[in-house]
């Protein structure tokens, strides 16, 4: 089975790339970890409804902040989207935006069980996820909060994937021969 990471800026392709490298299999689990929504931010919603109307009628979709149980559980090839929610998801669930410290080690753990889920996968797996790291330093201490802990969870796994894809402006650059940083 392969695991496959494919990261890029926003609104780059990233998303619809990684549903390209899954769109020949007759069953797919779509692991759909941003908030579900609930009519109050219409931004959101267009979004989640522009994802869902793009995906084939016979992929499943779970939404879940529960990742690993899920990847762990799935049966078919398996299409994370994305890890920035997801992260974004873990530091709300403990409210965790004004504890650096404490985030830091409750997403470390969460990290370690995504990174042994993903090292003995029996299903294919593709995980889309945002760079944010290129851009100007966050003002605010949670915008740098975020950024630092992507970056985090980010190396981390791409350092377990078998292949590594970076979406620039509707370009894809293979990253997997490239060197991985020590942690």
């Amino acid at each position: 089975m392969t695991t496959t990471l494919v990261t890029g800026g926003a609104r780059s392709g990233k998303s619809r790339y990684a549903e390209s490298l899954l769109d020949h299999r007759t069953r797919v689990t779509y692991i759909a970890t941003g908030t579900v929504p609930d009519g109050t931010d219409q931004e959101w919603s267009d979004r989640i409804w522009r994802h869902r109307m793009r995906r084939p009628a016979w992929w499943s979709t779970v939404e879940t902040s529960r990742l690993a149980a899920a990847i762990d559980s799935a049966y078919n090839p398996v299409l994370v989207d994305c890890l920035g929610t997801w992260l974004a998801r873990q530091i709300d669930d403990i409210d965790g935006w004004h504890d650096p410290q404490g985030t830091g080690a409750y997403l470390e753990k969460r990290t370690e069980e995504l990174l042994a889920v993903l090292r003995s996968a029996v299903v294919d797996v593709v995980m889309v996820t945002n760079e944010v790291g290129l851009s100007i330093v966050p003002d605010t201490a949670s915008g740098r909060l975020f950024r630092d802990e992507l970056g985090r969870l980010n190396a981390a796994v791409s350092a377990v994937c078998d292949n590594v894809v970076l979406v620039v402006a509707g370009r894809v650059l293979d990253l997997s021969g490239c060197p991985v940083v020590p942690a």
